[in-house]
């Protein structure tokens, strides 16, 4: 039997197939107005894979992660720099007198409907009113558990006289346009912008991009590193293992911070292309040379077949992913020595 979830999770799963590249553009850009990834590959499953993984999906008992309760002190006068879990791949990153906010997903589902979908276990460790000004978003990539439309709405509601900055992929500004949301910059890989005392640069890494059965890779996707005075951090998104990870280290440098995907990646025949375990993970790290990781994109929704608290165990085996508690804030300065 299928699960309920599963169609629609469908639109966040993948393969590799090749493309005719656009000459005369970079070379993730296609001829035909979508991206491939830097492997000169575009993730594309056919529907018999789909069709395949569906009848053979097991069901996935759910999990709802122990958190804590958020230390709204250290979140409104923050240390030099800190970061907080929130759950899935949104982090509160706060460094410099900046607070930049990942990936913001509060909602119950990660879907384009509110009844049906992938459906949080684990609720968000906080709640939007008790988040700090939020200076800058991230957004990754346009699947639903990273680009959520009532997260993004409520984000602009409660700031409106001084609403974040968003900084996203190629083509994603257009569906900003359509809310309102002004204050959006898209950035092509190895594109940067300066925000204040910091840099963001936009990076390689290997997945792919899609809200609908139209739309697949028209839109960009990327990982972020923040350069700030005090701090550099990787943030990735959302990827399967590839060699970006190396070329982000000979291009920009090693990091302090990587905050690295460890869930949804079973089966392997089908996910391995966009999305890495735990082990991958840790190759990235290495890759990067972070001198702390940590694990998410796991334990909040049930996107594929591993048991969800398998990712967090394997990322706590290999004695280098921290998998903290949803709303613990971790002090970083004085700690990547």
């Amino acid at each position: 039997m299928l699960r309920p979830s599963i169609v629609i999770t469908s639109l966040l799963a993948s393969c590799a197939s090749s493309v005719e590249l656009n000459e005369e553009a970079p070379e993730h850009h296609r001829r035909d107005g979508t991206f491939v990834n830097s492997n000169g590959k575009a993730i594309d499953k056919p529907l018999s894979a789909l069709i395949k993984w569906q009848r053979e999906a097991p069901d996935v008992i759910p999990l709802t992660l122990p958190s804590v309760p958020p230390q709204l002190d250290a979140l409104t006068n923050p240390s030099d720099a800190q970061v907080t879990w929130i759950g899935h791949s949104t982090f509160l990153l706060q460094v410099d007198g900046l607070s930049i906010l990942t990936d913001p997903i509060f909602s119950e589902r990660a879907s384009p409907v509110s009844f049906a979908g992938p459906k949080r276990t684990t609720p968000p460790a906080m709640t939007l009113e008790q988040l700090p000004p939020i200076d800058i978003v991230l957004i990754s990539h346009n699947h639903y558990d990273h680009l959520d439309k009532p997260s993004i709405k409520a984000l602009q509601s409660k700031q409106p006289d001084n609403p974040p900055s968003y900084y996203v992929p190629l083509r994603q500004k257009a569906w900003f346009d359509k809310l309102g949301v002004s204050d959006v910059t898209e950035l092509d890989w190895w594109a940067s912008a300066e925000i204040g005392n910091a840099t963001v640069h936009a990076v390689p890494v290997q997945h792919w991009s899609s809200r609908s059965p139209f739309d697949r890779n028209k839109a960009l996707w990327a990982g972020f590193v923040i350069d700030s005075p005090s701090l550099r951090t990787l943030f990735v998104g959302d990827s399967g293992y590839s060699n970006d990870f190396k070329a982000i280290a000979q291009r920009l440098g090693t990091v302090d911070l990587a905050l690295v995907p460890i869930g949804a990646y079973d089966p392997r025949w089908f996910m391995k292309s966009a999305h890495m375990n735990p082990e991958e993970a840790l190759q990235v790290v290495e890759d990067v040379g972070a001198k702390r990781a940590i694990g998410m994109h796991w334990g909040t929704f049930s996107l594929t077949d591993e048991p969800m608290a398998e990712p967090g165990e394997r990322a706590d085996a290999t004695g280098v992913i921290e998998t903290p508690k949803p709303g613990e804030t971790i002090d970083l300065i004085g700690t990547l020595d």
